[in-house]
């Protein structure tokens, strides 16, 4: 029997890996099963609308390389594609920083903010 190996994909917010999480909250590699874990350290306010679309997206992409091996690089494509997504949102001001986190470094750059006339 072959050994399955675990392959992942890291960015700042999207984490993707090829595996399940078992009862004991570990991960067991599988050539079957993704598993996406949306914005480990809490750095954006989310809402139930915003998460969903997320990941819907990830489907979405999942499906464009339906057929294709999984691949380190595939993976890679899917999280460096869903980072962005997570920046459109953040742009579009469906989710916001969330001030109360443990860092605060605005690291997909500044939303946009209303400015206010000052007459």
């Amino acid at each position: 029997m072959e050994e399955e190996l675990l392959l992942k994909s890291t960015t700042r917010h999207i984490r993707i890996f090829s595996a399940e999480v078992n009862k004991e909250g570990e991960l067991v590699p599988s050539n079957q099963v993704l598993t996406l874990d949306v914005d480990p350290d809490n750095e954006f306010n989310w809402n139930e609308d915003a998460l969903q679309n997320v990941y819907r997206k990830f489907d979405e992409l999942v499906e464009s390389y339906s057929g294709a091996d999984l691949t380190d690089y595939n993976l890679r494509r899917i999280g460096s594609d869903l980072e962005h997504f997570v920046r459109s949102l953040l742009q579009s001001g469906q989710i916001s920083y969330n001030l109360t986190g443990r860092v605060i470094n605005y690291s997909m750059g500044l939303s946009q903010v209303a400015v206010e006339d000052s007459k």
